[in-house]
């Protein structure tokens, strides 16, 4: 892309700044505040929307181009007890999961620079363990181990320097003994001296490349895991490193200058040293916490239980926290700027970007009776979020029969090119990520973005959708977000009479889901308009709000977490879904999800209790035989229940007195039902009637989205749709249609005052 950016943070208040870092291969590029009401030129429906704004932002802008540095490392900064060195050793176990990629580092300290000064541990580009000194008088020399090391292997790494005699020694030692020697070696060489880096930090899991200003630039960095680095101030004997790598600690104790272990401070970026000096330091660029380590026993699956087992970094030389940008301009957000969705749109001839960021109410606003929840969790999430890249181009096409592989193609090279991975991605070693960060460009977060599968907007463009419904038909809202909840919790909500849901809120961390909760049984309205809601696990980074943590298990992803390795660095809680936490979200919403397909939609066809008195505000003007949502869909062509899709069942926690009210049917048999789903098969319907997962090309009664509604304390009540086809649906034929209708209607009372009517007692006859 020619011009693209990112802003932080990604929801503010009036009154708040929002900064805007901008990369523009053009000399000048125009920006300017937008509103984003529409994002969908289709032809079929309202197209582009995004009305200009009057701001302090909008002007003309010297461009420059700013590049993405990933790769993360552990750095220490410089202390005296490390420039005191004359003879040392550096030890670390690793865990090596790309060896011959190229020159990696471990442990390095200085190096860099016209003097080469200090040392460096490496993997080497042969996939050996390689040694190497600076005399500070621009000389250097390596001691290399020969042997490579083995991939996805734990091993003990070890260099030592002796003063007296000037010799470099490298070892390495696998973590278990064979009778057939494989995988150790040793190399050695005689150095003119060695002079320690002055100033330089220690940094693990990669070089320092320069100094630019105040920050460290870095290379060779290290794809794996790294465990219990440490520091000597005299050099181990080779009986003392076989020691210690076959567990005699003991043995590394005299001389100890610096020991980091990782184990500590899991849900932080801090690195604490347990040596003598107390030389703690910092994680950079978001690597893995609360992995496995050298160690680990499989007694325990949660590092909670076992801490001194998961004494691992896992390092990725994609890991990206903050592409830390300079900043171009800024927006203090005016007063009197309505709550919304907005951009900064920054353009230059026909390249151009929609910078997304959202606006709350004041705090000391009148709040409108509705509110928006927008799926800021999911939305980091899935960010970047490839597609067709991430391995849909190998499905069979017949099962999507809507795919684009052309849309997007400058977003798509340039995540390409710069890697930016999010949670449905993989590593460059092709490891599931973990983490992701708002602190880059998030390309799929933009008005114009089509989702290839579909050819159609999907999550956040696709939320537009109900954005321009509310404009259209005349609704006064609030913009809020899934941070906003999870930081300011049930009171927060209960501002807003009612709250709307994204099309797919799937992730959710557990103060939004007791939030939410709270909200509803304290009488306030909720409308799920989506499907696959409410479903996945997230973690927030207690002090830092732009990070994400996903550790998938048990649901139909593109990967899942090793079984010890599914418990959230940042929050320390179970990742996964909330089905599989025991918490389904049936008890929230009354619907829990089911399937998923990319074929065509369905109708919804009204059932029996959509008749029942206590629903009947939500039927005004629809016939009673009339199907709703049998009309062409933006998304999933026709139909108001696709893509995916969820349904009611007691067994999992909706509540007796639910109503369900209409329920698709017709599905094809390319849409199929979730993991979770299949095993839940054999319970049965609602637990009476003995079933089994379905066989290619049958239909199954799971099989399809439900519409449902229940009351709940105070006035309340939830209504839940299932599908995130339907907001694609609401502008038809000028936004008169049953969809529409429907929406309207329940939204029309949930904003009432008045309670809602009361479910019938338990006791009634």
């Amino acid at each position: 892309m020619k011009i693209v950016g990112y802003c932080d943070p990604l929801h503010v208040a009036p009154g708040g700044t929002v900064r805007f870092m901008v990369s523009s291969e053009h000399q000048m590029y125009q920006a300017d505040l937008v509103r984003l009401v529409h994002g969908d030129n289709s032809p079929k429906g309202p197209g582009l929307k995004v009305p200009m704004v009057e701001s302090d932002i909008s002007g003309k802008y010297t461009g420059r181009t700013q590049v993405i540095r990933s790769g993360s490392s552990v750095q220490i900064p410089w202390a005296e007890p490390l420039g005191q060195l004359d003879s040392f050793t550096v030890t670390a176990w690793i865990f090596p999961t790309t060896p011959t990629k190229g020159q990696q580092a471990i442990v390095t300290q200085g190096l860099e620079g016209p003097k080469s000064a200090g040392y460096g541990l490496f993997v080497g580009a042969g996939g050996d363990l390689v040694a190497t000194v600076g005399n500070g008088a621009g000389g250097r020399k390596t001691a290399a181990a020969v042997t490579p090391v083995a991939e996805h292997q734990w091993v003990f790494a070890a260099m030592t320097y002796d003063a007296a005699s000037r010799e470099l020694e490298v070892h390495q030692v696998p973590v278990r003994a064979w009778p057939v020697e494989c995988g150790r070696g040793y190399g050695s060489t005689r150095v003119s001296g060695v002079r320690p880096a002055v100033g330089a930090p220690v940094v693990v899991a990669a070089a320092v490349e320069l100094r630019e200003g105040e920050s460290l630039l870095t290379h060779a960095h290290f794809n794996g895991k790294i465990d219990a680095p440490r520091v000597y101030d005299r050099v181990l004997s080779g009986d003392e490193i076989v020691g210690i790598a076959r567990g005699h600690d003991g043995l590394g104790i005299h001389g100890l200058v610096a020991a980091w272990d990782f184990s500590k401070d899991i849900n932080t970026d801090c690195v604490t040293d347990v040596g003598p000096h107390g030389l703690h330091g910092r994680v950079v660029q978001m690597p893995t916490r609360g992995v496995t380590g050298h160690n680990h026993a499989g007694h325990e699956t949660d590092f909670r239980l076992a801490p001194e087992e998961y004494g691992a970094i896992y390092f990725h030389d994609d890991d990206l926290e903050d592409a830390g940008w300079d900043v171009d301009f800024e927006l203090t957000v005016p007063a009197g700027l309505r709550s919304g969705v907005y951009a900064a749109w920054v353009r230059s001839g026909e390249d151009e970007d929609y910078i997304t960021f959202f606006v709350r109410p004041a705090d000391d606003a009148a709040p409108a009776d509705i509110a928006v929840l927008m799926s800021t969790v999911s939305y980091v999430t899935y960010a970047n979020f490839r597609d067709i890249d991430g391995g849909f181009a190998a499905w069979d096409p017949t099962r999507v029969p809507h795919a684009d592989p052309g849309l997007n193609p400058e977003s798509h090279s340039f995540l390409r090119a710069n890697g930016l991975p999010g949670l449905y991605d993989f590593h460059s070693d092709g490891s599931g990520a973990a983490l992701c960060s708002w602190l880059r460009p998030i390309l799929n977060m933009r008005p114009t973005y089509r989702y290839r599968v579909w050819g159609a907007p999907a999550r956040f463009p696709a939320d537009l959708y109900l954005i321009d419904w509310l404009e259209a038909r005349g609704f006064t809202y609030d913009v809020i977000t899934d941070h906003d909840v999870h930081a300011q919790g049930a009171d927060f909500l209960k501002r807003h009479r009612v709250v709307l849901t994204g099309s797919h809120p799937e992730y959710w961390t557990t103060p939004m889901i007791e939030a939410m909760d709270a909200y509803v049984n304290d009488g306030g309205r909720l409308m799920y308009l989506g499907g696959n809601g409410f479903y996945g696990v997230a973690g927030i980074a207690p002090t830092r709000p732009h990070v994400v943590e996903v550790r998938r298990w048990g649901a139909p992803w593109p990967f899942e977490h090793l079984p010890a390795e599914r418990v959230l660095a940042t929050t320390a809680e179970p990742g996964g879904t909330w089905r599989n936490r025991g918490r389904p979200p049936n008890g929230l919403t009354g619907l829990g999800s089911s399937c998923a397909g990319f074929d065509m939609g369905a109708p919804y066809i009204r059932q029996p209790e959509s008749h029942d008195p206590r629903a009947a505000f939500i039927f005004e003007g629809i016939a009673a035989d009339e199907l709703i949502g049998d009309i062409p869909s933006l998304v999933v062509k026709h139909g108001a229940a696709g893509y995916e899709m969820d349904r009611m069942d007691f067994g999992l926690g909706t509540p007796p007195h639910t109503l369900l009210l209409a329920s698709s049917q017709g599905h094809s048999e390319k849409v199929v039902g979730f993991i979770d789903e299949q095993l839940w098969y054999t319970r049965g319907i609602d637990g009476k009637v003995p079933s089994s997962p379905p066989t290619p090309g049958e239909f199954h009664p799971f099989v399809r989205a439900d519409m449902t509604y229940f009351e709940t304390c105070n006035g309340g009540g939830v209504f839940s749709v299932g599908s995130i086809a339907w907001r694609s649906c609401l502008s038809y034929n000028d936004y008169e249609n049953t969809v529409s209708r429907v929406t309207a209607n329940v939204l029309t009372r949930f904003a009432l005052a008045e309670p809602l009517a009361d479910p019938p007692s338990a006791t009634a006859s």
